[in-house]
Formats: structure tokens, sequence, C-alpha cells
């Protein structure tokens, strides 16, 4: 019996009322918040406002000279960097502000389990995508191939069962479609749907190119699909007149999930592509097989930073950046040692958001560059994980990976201990609240002016709701702030021209890579975004 087989009988064969023996009482007492230890850990945002008053950074203290200059730590800039060690660049220089390379791929780790601090899986990727087949390859996710050539999925990294279930009209079901209590006519509607997915993820436009694809610019440009990018995923649904509440609660969740975004304010071309665009095969699992680690995407950032050796500065924030005779200047500010230093280098890659972008270039001739960067619209997020001492459980399904709450405001949670194979009754839980109103600059500035207890308060009374008396079992909860956390796929913004104005180089000499020139923040696009700027500097 291979491993996820007997994970699911086993743990499907578990008491559905309980978890690792523990339950719950009513007599327990109530439990004084204080008594939960953590706090705000958060991002460096002090650091990235330095760029507000970039003009009251010292001047450079001393010069470094490199070929390639990487601005940025993430996804996209470890992409770009091994890919350019792999294809023979040399002297190559990585700076990134925070303490750590990963951006929204960070993790933590406690005595209980390692946890993400962001994204936290890896979709099963389409067979044509070779370049990131390759990755997972040497990442140990992929083991070998059958005879039919599909890729043999490392067992303990393919996500295993249960996988998801859904808090509805008090009772956990398996699956996050709702179906507990949802009428036979909804029921008609939400099939519906996904034949009309299923149709969506056949297409084919007039160029010969998938309707929707990941990487996204590998899809088709026909105008019968990419107008759908025009209109809201909210009036898409009017006009198909899909009326179901319960319906249009999922679809919603699907928004939250990958945008940050909701029904209003996410294109239907993009609310589509997160149905239609998943194409993955592999030996004995389909399209929805998901890859996973307790440290979520962290793993996969960690092995894109091991697969190449070119030298990384972290603390390092970049505040102006000057094309010159002999390449491109950037000034560096060290902040540990709080001192400028000149970087010289022939080429840059910009590998960051344009909310950050755009105030590197404003020295710079580029209007049509600054104007595409405020055509971008960033999700904040808040992100909490939670160590358990156990876990009590309601009517239905066993503790699953992905946990969601109907009609709640968060995506739920995931079980960051869900491929380990001990019994251990403590638990990490990581919780995601995208603050997806349609003002992001007003829910960020909300979001920091949050207190812990605050922020605290938020997550235990959602909690409470689907788990009576978890209180009592939190031991420690860390909080993240995420004040962009991801690109927001507006309506206009993945066809317009925007994406292509701000992904353009500047005189052969200054290259751009993030997931949000996607317009989708996922790890597919943004491993794709650093090997095609890497590859516009090689051809240059």
């Amino acid at each position: 019996m291979k491993r996820r087989q007997f994970l699911k009988q086993s743990l499907l064969a578990a008491p559905a009322i309980m978890l690792g023996g523990l339950s719950l009482t009513g007599c327990e007492r109530k439990r004084n918040l204080s008594e939960i230890k953590g706090g705000i850990v958060g991002a460096n945002s002090k650091t990235g406002h330095l760029l507000r008053n970039a003009q009251n950074l010292p001047a450079p203290s001393s010069t470094i000279k490199c070929k390639v200059l990487i601005v940025g730590g993430g996804i996209a800039g470890l992409s770009a960097r091994r890919w350019l060690e792999k294809n023979g660049a040399q002297d190559v220089l990585m700076i990134e502000m925070d303490h750590q390379p990963g951006g929204n791929a960070s993790y933590g780790k406690n005595e209980v389990s390692a946890y993400p601090w962001g994204a936290h899986y890896l979709p099963v990727p389409d067979l044509r995508n070779k370049e990131l087949l390759d990755f997972l390859i040497a990442t140990n996710s992929i083991t070998g191939f059958d005879v039919q050539g599909l890729p043999v999925y490392n067992e303990y990294h393919l996500c295993q069962d249960p996988e998801e279930r859904l808090f509805i009209n008090g009772y956990w079901q398996e699956g996050l479609v709702p179906e507990a209590g949802v009428s036979a006519e909804e029921k008609i509607q939400i099939a519906r749907f996904f034949k009309l997915i299923e149709q969506f993820k056949i297409a084919v436009g007039s160029d010969g190119k998938d309707a929707f694809a990941i990487p996204l610019d590998h899809s088709s440009q026909d105008e019968q699909f990419t107008a759908l990018d025009k209109i809201s995923f909210e009036q898409y649904l009017d006009e198909q007149d899909f009326t179901s509440p319960y319906l249009r609660w999922y679809l919603d969740y699907g928004c939250k999930d990958d945008y940050g975004a909701n029904l209003k304010t996410t294109s239907a071309w993009a609310g589509i592509h997160y149905f239609a665009s998943r194409k993955g095969k592999g030996s004995g699992v389909n399209s929805s097989a998901l890859l996973t680690w307790p440290q979520g995407n962290g793993f996969l950032m960690e092995h894109l930073k091991q697969q190449a050796t070119s030298n990384i500065l972290s603390g390092h924030l970049a505040f102006r950046v000057d094309p010159n005779d002999a390449g491109v200047s950037v000034c560096c500010y060290d902040v540990k040692a709080e001192k400028t230093i000149n970087i010289q280098a022939e080429k840059v890659l910009i590998a960051a958001p344009q909310f950050v972008t755009k105030h590197l270039l404003h020295g710079l001739s580029t209007p049509e560059k600054i104007a595409a960067a405020e055509d971008f619209h960033y999700a904040p997020w808040m992100i909490a994980n939670i160590t358990l001492s156990g876990l009590p459980q309601g009517k239905g399904m066993p503790l699953c990976w992905d946990n969601v709450i109907y009609g709640t405001a968060s995506v739920g949670y995931v079980n960051a201990n869900q491929q380990d194979l001990s019994d251990s009754h403590k638990k990490v839980l990581t919780f995601y609240l995208p603050l997806s109103s349609e003002d992001p600059v007003a829910e960020r500035q909300k979001a920091f002016n949050k207190t812990y207890n605050d922020w605290l308060r938020e997550i235990i009374n959602e909690l409470e709701f689907a788990h009576e008396g978890i209180t009592n079992y939190i031991a420690h909860v860390d909080i993240w702030v995420w004040g962009h956390g991801m690109i927001a796929p507006r309506p206009g913004l993945i066809w317009g021209n925007e994406r292509k104005v701000a992904a353009t180089p500047i005189d052969n000499k200054i290259f751009f890579a993030h997931s949000d020139l996607s317009g989708i923040s996922i790890f597919e696009e943004a491993f794709y975004q650093g090997i095609r700027a890497a590859n516009e500097i090689l051809a240059s």
C-alpha cells in the first residue's frame, strides 16, 4: 500500500470528534489572552520605507564592481540568479533589503514544526513547463518518470490526505465547494459553472494557444478570451446568471486565495484563470494534486538559493539607479553598518515589485514606466502561525491540510504538520487573512495600526466559531503583516499595456523581473519572470 493510501485510510478511520485523543468539556475555564505568547514579527517595512526619504541617506563611501547586479531576493530574483549561473554568466551579485532572501516564500520554525510566512504550495505543473519540471527534479520533488513519460512525484512532497475541508452549517465537509445544506437548484448551478470551466480548460484561441495557461504569457491573445479582462468577475457571473450565494462565496474565496481580491476587484479573465489554467499531470496524480512542505514554498526558495553560488548581500537597500557609460551605478544602503556603497554593474536586474521599482526609477527619464507602476495594486495580508497543544474537532471530517470556514473573512488555515508522520498532539496552524477591501491603501493603514491583541482577538473569534474551546490549547501566536502581499489582477491589468511597459528593459542595461509583471502572484509566474529576464540579459 502506498503511503498516501495508508494515511488516507487511517486518518478517515480516526474519530471525527477529536484529534490525538484531545477533546473539550464545557467546564474548562475561559483563557486569559495574556497567557498566549508571541508578537508581531512582520516584514522589514521600516527598511523599505527608507525609500520614501532616500535623499536623507548618506553618500557612498566605497565602490564595488560586478557584471550583473540583481536587486531583490524574492523568487523572481533567485530564479534569475540560478538561470544566469546555469547558462555561464559570471560575477553576479544579489542584494536583498531584508535580513534574508525569500520574499513571500519566507518561513519560520519552532520546536513543533517549520511553517510558511506566505505561499505554501505548488500545483503539479503542466508537462510543457519544462524549466519548472527540471527544477523540481533538482529538488527531488520529481524522482523519475514512468513508462508513459509522466513524472513520478515524491510521495513525501505530495500533499497527504485528507487535503481539504470546509466548515459549513455546523459541519466539516470534505472539499471546499459547498455541499452541506445547499439546495438542489444551487447544486445544478454549481455543476453548470464547473462544466463551463472544463470547456475553458481545453479552449484554444485562433493563435493556437491555450485560452488559459501557466505561465500566463503563454495564454492565447485571442480577443474572445482577453476581452474577459475588461470586466470584473462579478459582472461576468451576473451576465452568465450565476446567482447562487454558495457558488459566489466559493468563487470569492478563490479570488481572495490567489489574489487577495474579491469578485468586484478581480478581472473575469483572472477569475476564470484560477480554475482553468491548472493542467498538470503526473504518474498516478491529476491536475488537482499539490506539492507542499512544512515551510511551504520556503522549501523551493531554499533550493533556488542553493542552486547558485554567487554572493548575496542581505540587509542592503538599493535606493538610486543611474545608467552611465560603463553600465549602471546603484546606490545601496547597508542597514547594519549605516553606510552607503556604490555598486557599478554592467547590467542590473530589478527583481522588485512595482511599488518599489517606481522609487528606483524616479531619477530617470521614464515617465511611462512611472505611470504604468501606478496601475499595479497590491493586497495587504495578515498571516499568523499558531502553535497548539491540540485541536478540538467538530462533526465531520478530521483535520485536513487546508481548512476553510464558510462565510468568514479569512481563507482559513493550513496544517503545517500535514506532511509529518509523527503522531504528536502539538500542531502549528498557519492562518491566512487577506485584507481584500476595494481600498487597499486604507486597509494597509488600518492593518499597521492594529495591536497584537487586536489581531489575536480577531484570529481567536474566527477559530472559536469552528473549534469551540480552542483558545485553551493555544500556546503561541506570531503575526506577520504583509503591507503589499500580492498583486491584485484588477480589470484591465492582465491584457492592458501596463505589464508590457513595466517589463521593457531600459537602454539594454536595466532589466525587470517580478511576479507582478505577470499580474498574478504565484510561484510559477515568479519563477518564469526570473528566467525571462535572465535570458534578456544573456542575449544582451
